[in-house]
């Protein structure tokens, strides 16, 4: 699976959790199987963490700093950005709604 189908079936999961309450609570405190019975790859040794961002706390990932070279100026515009789609955004495989 690519990047773009993963992102897409993330998408897929995410709104199943925000519609199916059991579901959301199964992936809170299961992820992986979660993942795999809906047909996410997940590297074997990975753990995964599903947390969930509210008004009162919000959680930023921070990803593993990149091994061997410096980052350039192009490296560094692509890690800034975000999507905004209307009243959401999603920024680093993150949602937050915009104010």
């Amino acid at each position: 699976m690519n990047a773009e189908e993963q992102d897409r079936k993330m998408g897929q999961i995410i709104v199943k959790a925000w519609s199916d309450d059991e579901f959301k609570q199964r992936l809170l405190t299961d992820p992986a199987a979660v993942l795999k019975a809906e047909g996410m790859d997940i590297p074997e040794g990975v753990e995964i963490r599903v947390v969930e961002n509210t008004d009162k706390l919000q959680h930023i990932v921070l990803p593993p700093r990149p091994s061997g070279a410096e980052l350039t100026d192009d490296d560094l515009a692509k890690a800034a950005g975000g999507l905004s789609t209307g009243d959401k955004c999603f920024i680093f495989g993150g949602y937050r709604p915009s104010a």
